[in-house]
């Protein structure tokens, strides 16, 4: 069983590497490319980890087809008679933005990527 030191240590050396990617482009098949931008910020209501961050897959014609990001606010659909949610952490899958709950750099970065396996293997599967 790890510690809450060990598992606060490895979340750490992810965030890390995550600060570190930013500014990478790595090409992918079939044209298509990732982008990574994150940097410490202040901590802010609507950043409270202090971490601002652009996770995005772009297609070979280099229209952006996914991101993860918390570069600008979005609402969350309405449930009842409450007002709609504002938040700043989110997913963008084509046309579509729904809200996306930053856990962890780990998180983030796991969840990107299978995203993005996700998308490349239906891509494989167009072409074929």
């Amino acid at each position: 069983m790890k510690t809450k030191s060990r598992l606060k240590e490895m979340e750490d050396e992810t965030l890390v590497t995550l600060l570190h990617l930013d500014g990478e482009i790595f090409p992918m098949n079939s044209g298509f490319w990732t982008k990574f931008e994150a940097h410490r910020v202040i901590p802010q209501q609507h950043i409270p980890h202090g971490v601002s961050y652009s996770l995005t897959l772009h297609d070979r014609y280099n229209r952006r087809v996914l991101g993860f990001d918390n570069a600008h606010a979005v609402r969350t659909a309405k449930k009842g008679y409450g007002a709609r949610k504002i938040t700043w952490d989110h997913k963008h899958k084509c046309d579509k933005v729904s809200p996306y709950e930053y856990a962890s750099a780990s998180q983030l970065l796991e969840d990107f990527w299978r995203e993005v396996e996700k998308i490349m293997g239906q891509e494989g599967k167009v072409e074929k």
